[in-house]
């Protein structure tokens, strides 16, 4: 046995007793006659104290470690001595005194130090992410995860869910984000897909009789990465029969409830605020609104129609809008090349720019001179604004350009004020999500979410005359500008599904050659159903405070969707290649 307990584990009441600890050198201090060991494992660390009356061939052992070093010790546990007390440490009051000493595995230099937050490049980190994870930030984050995961499991274990594996090697489904594929060896010509949700599955769970479905699923998507997206990630997936939304939202605010309490120590009150998507987006410009911040949308479009200004009065005449965040208090705090900063924000989100005005020691402005003063005063009236504020304007044809622009502008002014306070934490659920979305490229109408979402009852009659009017009975739950989860609840009935597939432009012919095993289904009896799926990367790093989810993931990849540590994807022996019937064409790029 290597060890009688982990390193952080001891302290004055283990006085007297021999101990067997083993780990990571931290650090060796040589004070000539004593030498000092901290060692390391995923607790914390233990002090090894090597004096005279040690062997001697121990002692010198003890000298010629290094960082890094595995090492097993044995020893009798004792109180420090008079003033080496260390009140950071929660072994701080004692050592341990070793009669027994061996270096298990010698350590090279390694690239960077073993401490806590240290200030590495990213792509060091993740090159050498074994070591990276040695560190005691990284090693409380994957711990947290565990404990959270644990924590899902037992509270819907104790709600009557099961937890089933579905499927990874999958049928493709076209109609959602780019699928992973892989080739098969023994049907030369098809293809695996890897899945982007267990979605199809939980819904069949649901028609085979089990009414309470969870999984920790691992789930995949080929699209470009951000700070809280990975090529893989993982879900928090759930699905449950004989519901309705107010149900699947109640289990979900039960469990946010547990973990907050769990984890932050903060009491939620449920049930929790929901507000529809079109307030979402006519008030904080986003689906997923931050709340932690005022800063709300003003549709100013009243007061600049007809104007002399053409960017203002042109883009309402063609059914466009023109929307303001006042600022509140910003005229000090942002400069002319500041607010050209934030022009080219706005112009990301393909915004043809950003008027302004703010109000210092005088009014300066980027559009005033162009309006009356009546116009000018029905905008400040409007708006509240005053002196010292800020007025940032977007104006454009399309107002989902107008709502993303300022949505994302909000935020950015947010976060340069410093308006988000560590421990604030504002949770809410986005609720009644357009059914469809026009695809322009395609010319034709796409589920917003997925084609399995239900429509609201009150909406079923405008499904093949006016889609665009349809809403969903789906629901996102965000947390400080960030969606967390989201489920709907699913269409049950044959006759409804099939009328959804043609608003999307599916022939019947085409739903039966991609969705023909669940519509068959269908056919035998299927209860109504509803389901979630949380984000469990970034739920996990939203409460641990961090800004991405890389540092919840044990090998997560990086921009490009590769791994630095092994340096995938590679290149595979063409003898590979030849088995699954493919070649590989040179590139363009």
């Amino acid at each position: 046995m290597y060890r009688t307990a982990y390193c952080a584990e001891f302290s004055a009441k283990d006085i007297g007793k021999t101990v067997k600890v083993c780990g990571w050198v931290q650090k060796q201090r040589d004070l000539g006659s004593l030498i000092f060991i901290d060692l390391r494992d995923r607790t914390g660390i233990v002090q090894l104290a090597f004096d005279e009356n040690t062997d001697k061939a121990l002692f010198d052992l003890a000298f010629s470690t290094r960082a890094e070093f595995v090492c097993a010790a044995e020893g009798k546990v004792r109180p420090r001595g008079e003033g080496a007390v260390n009140k950071n440490l929660p072994t701080g009051e004692i050592e341990i005194e070793v009669t027994n000493f061996e270096i298990l595995s010698p350590s090279a230099t390694p690239p960077f130090e073993i401490t806590e937050n240290s200030d590495v490049k990213v792509e060091t980190r993740l090159k050498y992410r074994y070591l990276d994870l040695r560190r005691p930030d990284m090693q409380r984050n994957i711990l947290v995860r565990h404990q959270i995961v644990k924590s899902a499991r037992d509270y819907f274990s104790d709600n009557g869910f099961l937890e089933i594996e579905t499927p990874v090697l999958i049928k493709s489904t076209p109609e959602g984000a780019r699928d992973y594929l892989v080739p098969s060896r023994v049907h030369p010509g098809s293809f695996y897909a890897l899945p982007q949700s267990p979605q199809l599955y939980k819904q069949l769970l649901m028609l085979s009789g089990f009414d309470r479905y969870m999984q920790v699923a691992k789930c995949f998507r080929d699209e470009d990465l951000r700070a809280d997206r990975q090529p893989e990630f993982t879900q928090l997936d759930l699905e449950m029969s004989f519901v309705d939304q107010d149900d699947i939202i109640g289990i979900n605010e039960g469990f946010l409830k547990k973990i907050f309490k769990e984890f932050l120590n903060i009491d939620l009150e449920l049930p929790l605020r929901r507000i529809p998507y079109a307030e979402a987006m006519e008030r904080y410009g986003s689906d997923k609104p931050d709340t932690r911040f005022g800063m709300e949308l003003c549709d100013i479009s009243d007061c600049v129609r007809g104007c002399g200004f053409k960017v203002f009065a042109g883009v309402i005449a063609d059914g466009g809008s023109v929307r303001a965040i006042n600022v509140k208090g910003g005229a000090a705090h942002f400069s002319r090349k500041e607010i050209d900063k934030l022009t080219d924000l706005v112009k990301t989100f393909k915004a043809g720019g950003l008027a302004w005005a703010k109000s210092g020691e005088e009014l300066s402005s980027s559009y005033a001179k162009f309006l009356t003063e009546q116009e000018n005063s029905a905008i400040y009236s409007k708006t509240g604004f005053e002196k010292g504020d800020l007025l940032l304007i977007v104006a454009d044809r399309k107002n989902k350009v107008v709502f993303d622009a300022l949505g994302a502008l909000r935020c950015e002014v947010a976060k340069l004020l410093g308006l988000c306070k560590p421990g604030d934490y504002q949770l809410l659920w986005v609720t009644d999500f357009p059914m469809f979305e026009y695809n322009e490229d395609e010319g034709r109408y796409t589920a917003m979410h997925h084609p399995f979402t239900a429509p609201r009852d009150e909406d079923l009659e405008y499904l093949e005359s006016d889609p665009a009017r349809v809403c969903a009975k789906a629901y996102d739950i965000v947390l400080n500008g960030t969606e967390v989860g989201g489920g709907s609840v699913r269409i049950h009935r044959s006759d409804v599904q099939a009328r959804v597939f043609r608003a999307i432009g599916l022939s019947e012919e085409e739903a039966q050659k991609k969705f023909g095993y669940l519509l068959n289904a269908f056919r035998y009896g299927a209860p109504p159903h509803a389901g979630l799926a949380f984000g469990l990367d970034r739920l996990v790093s939203l409460i641990l405070g961090l800004d991405g989810i890389r540092d919840v993931i044990a090998f997560p990849k990086v921009k490009d969707a590769s791994e630095l540590m092994t340096e995938c994807p590679a290149p595979v022996d063409k003898k590979l290649l030849d088995e699954i019937y493919i070649e590989v064409k040179e590139s363009d790029k």
